[in-house]
């Protein structure tokens, strides 16, 4: 089997020459990390991946079945792909330490993978077409099998072309028996700007982006206003961060749970309850600001890694972030309500439902609470259970966010994927990643197989996070999962037209 196409052997072979502006804290050159690559068949990767095991576990079995559907959205019938019958259905749900071995059907019309967004995996099962494994071809299957690690909020989707701004996607719902979080009701809301069946597809989205010679009228300011900071978000009100994190392409439709606001989705409790909510934004182009009607939010979990629990009113959620929040559920009927960042569309929706004589939120409804107190990084503090070891970073690397200011293209250090040099690493390191936004656009960069660790802006453990435009961002990575990972903007059309590069043991 050829498990390496030519995009990654340039791109693994440019690691030779490693990232100018590395800098050592420790004075080791870090150009004398050799260019042997510590592949997705090393034998460092089933030893690591031995090391998370434990005796006795349980397996838990799956079959996802990647096909394409007829679904009724909006009151339209769109011809979309999902893992179910609508999108967002098919998840999976685990406790800590069980052993995922799900097995992928591709009914699809092309070759296909599955990843698992979020958790520290083995670098075999990650999912990634050409670096990871090969693609599993139409009408093929594949089985995925791995421990998990950690307990949080994940999802699951595919990792080729633009496939994910259409529905597939769904939860990876990993349970503690011993949370500390109390909770009488559990809620997992995906949120998703929709294409499919209300006009251009996404092939005539990107040429329409590529045609226009760069960004929408979407693309935002430069940060700065309302308690921006280090590249962060503020705790400012709604406009703080209205001009920094619009996007590229007008949707004409959001939805949660693969609902339109006309037929939205509810969440049942009794009034008196505490109601959590695992937001995940599964969108490609879109950040979220999220409100309850009539609630404040007490954020516990960051990208599935608990935090000091924080009191709010709304939380934005880049692409691919995730936010688990508890509500203490009020009598009556309220919206959720998840507004398009930065853009005019309509917003998604929801409704948190303790009383059925309640009247149901007028659809459009955008409670107060958006214009409240909006979560921060700098609010995120990791609990002592999952900060990273106290450790000087043997090094510090800086990588920049690159944009063609006269074309849609987009790149790392100026180079688009897979001529972007890679950033190498050898196990055992603790690397300082200086993430510099070059930009006048927002990016959400997410690290595959590993958590970093935030710096300046709060300490949360995550594996995605909004760089604004003009700003830097930096995070500490534990250098602890061997193999070849992606680092890339979790934007679908930054991602397509060039902003990756590969996380790349070596030895």
């Amino acid at each position: 089997m050829n498990m390496w196409s030519r995009r990654e052997l340039l791109a693994l072979g440019a690691g030779a020459l490693v990232v100018a502006g590395c800098t050592s804290s420790t004075g080791r050159n870090p150009a004398a990390i050799s260019d042997i690559v510590v592949g997705p068949t090393d034998p460092a990767v089933e030893r690591r991946d031995a090391s998370r095991r434990k005796v006795g576990a349980a397996t838990v079995t799956a079959s996802i079945a990647a096909s394409p559907r007829t679904v009724t959205i909006g009151g339209r019938e769109v011809q979309t792909w999902a893992f179910g019958d609508r999108p967002g259905d098919g998840g999976i749900r685990a406790n800590v330490g069980d052993v995922i071995e799900a097995t992928f059907h591709n009914g699809l019309p092309s070759a296909n993978t599955l990843h698992w967004h979020g958790v520290a995996l083995r670098n075999d099962m990650d999912g990634i077409h050409g670096l990871t494994q090969s693609g599993v071809d139409a009408g093929g299957s594949f089985t995925y099998r791995f421990t998990l690690p950690d307990a949080g909020t994940y999802w699951f989707h595919p990792h080729m072309g633009l496939e994910l701004d259409k529905g597939l996607y769904a939860p990876l719902i990993v349970e503690d028996p011993h949370d500390p979080v109390a909770f009488d009701v559990d809620a997992t809301l995906m949120l998703d700007d929709w294409l499919d069946g209300y006009g251009r597809t996404q092939e005539e989205v990107l040429a329409g982006l590529q045609s226009e010679g760069g960004h929408s009228s979407h693309m935002g300011g430069m940060s700065g206003s309302g308690g921006m900071g280090n590249g962060g978000m503020g705790t400012g009100g709604m406009g703080s961060m209205m001009t920094s994190l619009g996007g590229d392409v007008a949707y004409p439709l959001h939805v949660i749970n693969g609902r339109a606001p006309p037929e939205r989705d509810t969440i049942s409790a009794v009034a008196g309850q505490r109601v959590r909510l695992r937001l995940i934004n599964a969108g490609s182009d879109t950040a979220y600001r999220v409100s309850v009607g009539g609630h404040r939010l007490t954020v516990t979990h960051a990208d599935g890694f608990p935090v000091v629990p924080v009191e709010v009113d709304s939380v934005v959620l880049g692409m691919a972030e995730r936010y688990d929040v508890i509500v203490t559920a009020q009598a009556g009927a309220f919206p959720i309500v998840a507004v398009p960042e930065g853009k005019t569309d309509p917003a998604g929706e929801a409704i948190l439902r303790t009383s059925t004589e309640a009247q149901a939120p007028t659809v459009g409804s955008r409670p107060t609470e958006l214009s409240g107190r909006t979560l921060g990084y700098a609010d995120l503090v990791a609990t002592d259970a999952v900060r990273l070891p106290s450790k000087k970073p043997d090094r510090t690397q800086s990588i920049s966010l690159t944009a063609n200011p006269t074309g849609y293209t987009h790149g790392i250090n100026g180079k688009s994927y897979p001529n972007a040099a890679p950033i190498t690493v050898r196990e055992g390191e603790r690397l300082r990643l200086r993430i510099v936004n070059s930009t006048m656009m927002f990016h959400p960069i997410h690290l595959h197989g590993h958590t970093f660790q935030m710096v300046g802006d709060g300490s949360a453990r995550k594996d995605t996070v909004i760089v604004l435009p003009m700003a830097t961002v930096e995070v500490d990575i534990a250098a602890d999962n061997p193999g070849q990972w992606m680092l890339h903007c979790h934007n679908t059309y930054h991602f397509e037209t060039g902003m990756a590069t590969v996380f790349s043991y070596r030895r």
